[in-house]
């Protein structure tokens, strides 16, 4: 299966597909081009799939105009609909089951079962019919890349886990914000006329969303590189950087006496302030944890100037929530975009210690901060913590009056 020798080409070809279903009155869509042949070479638009040239669309498209008068001209059940939006996203109808699709891929269906329930899907029977034209030439595609050598045998399941995970939330996300402003623009009386809203929506949205995510990622791409490629030589999921968790003080309570409106707010706020707080400073954010945030940044300073952002005073006068920064450094272990190792356990059990807008750090990043004139480091008796019998930690605070 690992054939390092092989060109990337063709069980990846470009089929045909029914777009959407016929509505009633209208004449059966026509088949498109017969299924490729194995051995075709991998090939597909030059843009993201859906998007008709370099055409930017205006805004009467990406914001249909509800009708002005008389009631919503749709009285499909919301399942029927729910299924029009699902042909719009995927391009097609469902039409194959799996052992279909093991026949015309040459994927044993063991092994993409396993893919597709690593990119967070439920396992389907062997005559359901599940999958799309689009999952058929993903699946050849992918298997292409590892036939290849591209992605390695034993690495495509996790491969395949992260991408689902990370864009399992985005989606999750898109579409609740799809149905709420949908809702927003023309107020529906009950779930149907609600997804047939959002049906309108999908369909403008989709090609646009597409086209700024593939932007997005690329930007990202970009900076990656930069900063991987002109970092010191050596192991690349290896890497020296401060890892920092900052988090709400109180959030507990808050959650008990917040309702969901307030409670939203609240976290909307934390995650803007935070995120731009340690962007703006040459840090990363790793992830979102509920009411706590992880980041790195590859130098002390950088690291120090995000933690005090985040805990200065006159964060309650802006509306935000008070915050505690545990902050350590060493050798990281990257993978799939987040951080692991006792550099990163340290950073969390140091920030479980400082008290409400205080930044607690680690023995080596004290040392590397400690010859800058613009802080003042204060050493912290050792504390018995969960892993840690002594834990040494100083606190850091800007010298002279800075305010961070």
């Amino acid at each position: 299966m690992d054939n390092r020798g092989a060109k990337l080409t063709g069980k990846a070809g470009a089929p045909g597909r029914a777009d959407r279903e016929a509505a009633p009155g209208e004449p059966e869509p026509s088949p498109g081009p017969a299924r490729p042949r194995s051995g075709d070479e991998v090939t597909g638009p030059s843009g993201p799939r859906g998007v008709p040239g370099d055409r930017s669309p205006g805004l009467a498209e990406l914001h249909p105009r509800p009708a002005d008068t008389g009631p919503r001209a749709y009285s499909e059940p919301a399942e029927a609909v729910a299924r029009r939006i699902e042909q719009i996203v995927l391009g097609g109808q469902r039409r194959y089951n799996r052992v279909q699709v093991s026949e015309i891929t040459g994927v044993s269906p063991d092994r993409a079962s396993r893919l597709w329930l690593a990119m967070g899907f439920a396992e389907t029977g062997d005559d359901e019919l599940v999958f799309t034209d689009s999952d058929i030439e993903a699946l050849q595609v992918w298997d292409a890349l590892v036939t290849s050598g591209t992605i390695a045998f034993e690495d495509e399941v996790p491969h395949a886990r992260a991408m689902g995970q990370t864009l399992s939330r985005l989606a999750e996300w898109q579409t609740r914000e799809i149905m709420a402003r949908a809702d927003e623009l023309a107020p529906a009386t009950d779930g149907a006329e609600l997804a047939a809203s959002a049906v309108d929506m999908a369909d403008a949205l989709l090609p646009v969303v597409e086209r700024l995510q593939s932007y997005v990622w690329r930007r990202h791409l970009a900076a990656a590189a930069n900063r991987i490629l002109l970092a010191s030589p050596g192991e690349p999921s290896a890497t020296t950087l401060v890892v920092g968790f900052a988090d709400i003080v109180g959030y507990t309570s808050l959650a008990r006496h917040y309702d969901t409106a307030e409670l939203a707010a609240l976290l909307e706020s934390f995650e803007e302030n935070t995120s731009e707080t340690v962007v703006s400073q040459h840090g990363r954010v790793v992830k979102m944890l509920g009411d706590e945030v992880l980041f790195v940044a590859d130098s002390p300073r950088d690291a120090a100037e995000i933690a005090l952002r985040l805990t200065g005073p006159g964060r309650a006068g802006q509306g935000l929530p008070p915050l505690r920064v545990g902050m350590a450094t060493g050798q990281v272990l990257s993978r799939f975009g987040d951080v692991y190792g006792p550099v990163v356990n340290l950073a969390a059990r140091l920030t479980s210690l400082a008290r409400p807008e205080t930044v607690l750090v680690d023995r080596e990043l004290a040392a590397a901060l400690r010859q800058d004139q613009s802080y003042e480091l204060r050493a912290r008796r050792p504390t018995a913590v969960r892993g840690y019998q002594h834990l040494r930690s100083w606190s850091l605070r800007p010298r002279d009056g800075r305010t961070g």
